[in-house]
């Protein structure tokens, strides 16, 4: 994806539709500071190339290759930040596992069959109990307000 002298002067919000790019070229654009939730998602970007004023997202720990040129920075080869290369900040709770999300990015994602908040919930969501008694106060109050509201509507 070639954005290179585009004239931005912040990151576009539509570029997270772009998150399966591996090449990104942002060179030649008044860029100030690249916000730190830019390139989440970006798991496949290889090879980005930053305003030379601008460092790589993620710090150059999290890239393999840092070079700098006449006209900007390449950031080459995205690390995977869950091999243990790196010192994470927030480990993973219990029954989940981390996974990257982007330059220097993690996420932790449950591990089957855990969920909910911290993988707390073990099993699956109640999707039958949960949906019964939706269903259920949902016809209870339309009743009750159909009954009540009736009246009303014939005069």
């Amino acid at each position: 994806l070639d954005l290179s002298n585009c004239s931005l002067h912040s990151v576009p919000p539509e570029l997270d539709e772009a998150a399966t790019a591996i090449v990104l070229d942002l060179t030649e654009n008044p860029l100030m500071t690249l916000p730190s939730g830019s390139f989440l998602g970006f798991t496949y970007l290889q090879r980005l190339a930053v305003p030379l004023a601008l460092p790589c997202p993620g710090g150059s720990d999290a890239w393999q290759e840092v070079t700098v040129d006449g006209s900007g920075r390449l950031c080459q080869g995205q690390r995977n930040p869950c091999n243990g290369s790196t010192d994470l900040a927030w480990p993973c709770p219990e029954n989940s596992a981390c996974a990257p999300d982007g330059p220097g990015l993690i996420q932790c994602l449950c591990e089957s069959p855990f969920h909910g908040y911290k993988c707390l919930r073990e099993g699956t969501f109640p999707v039958l109990l949960f949906s019964g008694v939706l269903g259920t106060a949902t016809l209870s109050l339309s009743l009750l307000l159909w009954g009540t509201q009736r009246r009303k509507a014939k005069t």
